[in-house]
């Protein structure tokens, strides 16, 4: 039987996604520094990230962020312009308290920590990007990342992220990213590095006002 192959092409992601995007998300994330410090279990952590992905997509992201998919990726950004809207709400924070029980302490703590370092001026934000492993190196990743920095580009607009593990660093060197800190997560966390991309091109309402 010929195998059917895998669309490495950019498309929005709705709703009904939130299955499928919260599988990818959970096998892409289970090698993840942070992801395994919150859900340390190996028999139960896919499951978990599962609820949690569909969480915060389903509750955030889809209704206040710009969330794209390919066959086996998939990546939630949030514009400058609804930073303040994409936060969880008191139901979201508890159903995420539920999904990682005694770790919910130290995921608070987490989310505290990185927010002193998230930075102060307009930008965009690279909420979540991965791969379901089964695919990585089909560009499935970064034909995502393009997609997503094309729009801020498009608006003018700086991208931060974070991320703590240190080999996806390079790869989002690749694309403009430099590292602006390390952050150590309280609780003998891991480090978490924040990166920052300056716009490549301004947009056409800038250039024409010169």
């Amino acid at each position: 039987m010929a195998r059917v192959p895998i669309s490495n092409m950019p498309k929005t992601a709705a709703i009904d996604d939130a299955q499928p995007i919260s599988w990818i998300l959970a096998r892409a994330f289970d090698d993840d520094p942070m992801m395994r410090w919150f859900f340390p279990e190996d028999t139960s952590r896919e499951a978990a990230l599962g609820r949690y992905f569909a969480t915060i997509f389903v509750r955030q992201y889809v209704h206040h962020g710009v969330c794209e998919r390919t066959d086996a990726a998939a990546a939630f950004w949030v514009p400058a312009e609804a930073q303040a809207k994409a936060v969880p709400d008191a139901e979201t924070i508890q159903e995420l308290q539920n999904i990682l029980g005694d770790r919910a302490r130290l995921f608070g703590a987490a989310v505290e920590k990185a927010a002193e370092h998230a930075p102060r001026e307009p930008h965009w934000s690279l909420a979540v990007i991965g791969a379901d492993p089964v695919a990585r190196g089909q560009g499935q990743g970064a034909a995502l990342l393009r997609s997503g920095l094309a729009k801020a580009d498009a608006a003018g607009a700086p991208v931060h992220l974070e991320s703590s593990k240190p080999s996806n660093l390079p790869f989002y060197e690749h694309f403009g990213f430099a590292v602006r800190e390390e952050v150590r997560l309280p609780g003998e966390g891991p480090v978490l590095w924040t990166m920052w991309r300056e716009p490549r091109h301004r947009p056409a309402e800038a250039r024409r006002g010169e």
